[in-house]
């Protein structure tokens, strides 16, 4: 899968002319005349620049977003793995269309992006890294901050962002920029290929000047095309959907990269097949469709997981096929299940020894539905789904319910609380902590883009940039950013931003005091929740004292966020709806109950492999290993 780009047509009457810029400057003009198409819709490839200065890019990327003129437009950040989170929101808002780039000072700023960089490639989501690199002239050894490696002299820093970048390169000298530069448009773009791109600036190169081509300098347009399926592999899924007595669909992230909800509702519609959702695919069909079962794995609804374990053939659209969403392999559990997988990538494409359809979700879904032309699943097999959603729906409004309006609030009852605030049009954003869980199983996702949880890389500390990041490419939708107080403990300096340049994000902070989510995973796995509170010590050395005096609604008032202090769950629809009509910053701070499962319904839903001490004295270990020997027997290879 590869894009292709062209260039103005006008350039020809400039052939041979050149312009005098440094490398800095030529690359930040060169970016400001980069676009991606498709479907006729032109946009910025790079639409503005993040960036936090020191020595190693303050005279170079620095001086030339200043001397741009606005050209490439800057946003100031405050902490360089919080920008990347950033421009990763903002490229999934995008349908991955648009990116932001980020410049760091060579040094702690450079390897501060190396956890966004991993981040935006494990989700395939296009950000361009411009960190400044050691002197390639080497005018002293070592300068500040040089990382020095006896056996190798080009080794700096920089180069612990390779495994994590789906290109990197180093320009050691003017000229090869221009390759360099191309690649990296080309992997942005490409809708396989996108994840964190990584074009390493020695800090003298940046400022160095060159005699650039006008040809750099043209309007360029990479076009991302809907690749079509192969006739031959789109019979041979039809035949076998059609031969299926127990169907499922998985819709994946690449649902909404494609803009195919439409399409898999077409579907869905025409043929009765339900349809299951990972984190990433959730909302690929509004939560109130027939066919939408919620989400799948070990995460899931009660009616997705078991229609998984019966299904005759899975339908994978657009999906990586995560430990979380096979429940560890050992979800799919029927006697010779079948897997058929539509992917724009391959490699997806062909996970779990499926029949494999390589495609836009988008084209491959309307060229299946014209397939499948009058096949439909049978009607008990629909009025079986039907009734399992109806009963996962009625846990779902218990689990909303409050019937005691002094009462301390429940996680369950928080996210019901914005439930019934939030309007089609709202973003939800989440990404670690007990709340990806009690989201993916109760939120009733109503549009496109309004679940928005980040669980490639499940990265503490995302939220609260990310709200930033899809704000800045929505801004007529209100966004929330859920976060538990260990994950603002993470990361909660881009609030100054938000208050900054007056990005309205909306934060519901729930202090539980504690790694909630990590505390019952412990103590289902032997652990004890060791570790996993935020408490004083007691007198045996534990962490088990009195909790901490920490006072984050304070902490995000003195960030210059509004806050609203929410002591009851009766409080919580007020407080909430104030958040939404405020056009300034403003946080929703809670205190919950700590449980962190949702009430009324089995801890999990499926098996998620977490392996246990295989020797042990303490008892807790020795019961919690022999529970694992018993789920780990039922995990099988797609063969």
């Amino acid at each position: 899968m590869t894009t292709h780009a062209t260039t103005a047509t006008t350039v020809a009457a400039t052939a041979g002319a050149t312009r005098r810029r440094t490398v800095a400057q030529a690359l930040v003009e060169f970016l400001a005349h980069q676009y991606t198409e498709r479907d006729g819709r032109r946009r910025r490839l790079v639409a503005a620049c993040w960036g936090i200065f020191g020595h190693g890019n303050v005279a170079g990327i620095g001086q030339a977003l200043l001397e741009s003129e606005g050209a490439l437009p800057y946003l100031q950040g405050r902490n360089e793995q919080a920008m990347v989170h950033a421009a990763v929101g903002y490229a999934r808002q995008c349908d991955r269309l648009s990116a932001h780039a980020v410049t760091t000072s060579i040094g702690p700023g450079a390897t501060n992006l190396v956890t966004g960089a991993a981040l935006a490639t494990v989700n395939r989501l296009p950000v361009l890294l411009l960190p400044g690199d050691a002197f390639a002239t080497r005018p002293a050894d070592p300068v500040l901050q040089q990382l020095e490696v006896p056996g190798a002299g080009d080794v700096s820093v920089n180069d612990a962002l390779r495994p994590v970048s789906r290109y990197f390169d180093r320009v050691h000298r003017p000229e090869a920029l221009i390759p360099a530069a191309l690649q990296a448009m080309r992997v942005l773009a490409d809708p396989v290929e996108a994840g964190a791109v990584t074009l390493a600036l020695p800090q003298d190169v940046q400022a160095e000047a060159y005699e650039w081509p006008e040809e750099f300098f043209a309007d360029r347009t990479w076009y991302v095309p809907r690749p079509a399926p192969d006739a031959g592999a789109l019979a041979e899924a039809a035949r076998l959907v059609r031969a299926a007595e127990r169907p499922l669909i998985v819709a994946g992230g690449g649902v909404h990269h494609s803009e195919a909800e439409d399409a898999l509702r077409a579907l869905a519609d025409a043929t009765g097949i339900p349809v299951a959702s990972t984190q990433a695919g959730k909302g690929s069909l509004r939560h109130d469709h027939p066919a939408d079962v919620g989400g799948i794995g070990h995460t899931g609804t009660a009616v997705a997981d078991e229609l998984a374990r019966t299904a005759d053939l899975v339908i994978g659209v657009g999906t990586r096929y995560t430990d979380f969403t096979t429940a560890s392999a050992t979800l799919f559990a029927a006697p010779g299940v079948r897997f058929a997988n539509l992917n724009i990538a391959s490699f997806d494409a062909h996970k779990l020894a499926a029949h494999s359809v390589v495609a836009d979700a988008r084209t491959g879904l309307e060229a299946l539905t014209a397939a499948l032309a009058g096949h439909r699943v049978s009607g008990s097999y629909e009025a079986e789904y039907a009734a399992g959603k109806a009963r996962w729906e009625a846990l779902v409004d218990r689990a909303f319910a409050a019937p005691e309006p002094a009462a301390r609030p429940s996680q369950s009852q928080v996210i019901g609380a914005l439930d019934a605030v939030v309007g089609d049009e709202d973003i939800v954003i989440n990404a670690a902590g007990s709340l990806p869980g009690d989201l993916h199983k109760l939120w009733r996702a109503r549009s496109r883009r309004q679940y928005h949880l980040e669980y490639g890389y499940s990265c503490m500390g995302y939220e609260i940039p990310a709200a930033i990041g899809v704000r800045l490419a929505a801004p007529e939708r209100p966004v929330w950013a859920l976060v538990g107080d260990g994950t603002y403990l993470m990361m909660p300096t881009e609030i100054v931003t938000a208050v900054q340049e007056g990005i309205a994000i909306k934060v519901v902070l729930i202090q539980n005091h504690g790694y909630a989510s990590i505390g019952g995973l412990s103590e289902s796995v032997g652990g004890e929740r060791f570790g996993t509170a935020y408490r004083f010590r007691a007198a045996d050395g534990t962490y088990t004292g009195a909790p901490l005096p920490v006072d984050l609604a304070a902490n995000a008032a003195s960030l210059g966020m509004d806050v609203i202090r929410v002591r009851a769950v009766g409080e919580l629809r007020g407080a909430l709806t104030t958040a939404r009509a405020a056009k300034h910053p403003t946080c929703v701070y809670v205190e919950t109950e700590t449980a962190d499962t949702v009430p009324g319904a089995p801890e999990a839903q499926a098996w998620w492999d977490v392996p246990v001490a295989e020797t042990a004295t303490r008892p807790a270990a020795v019961e919690a290993r022999a529970e694992y020997d018993r789920r780990a027997a039922a995990r099988r290879r797609q063969l």
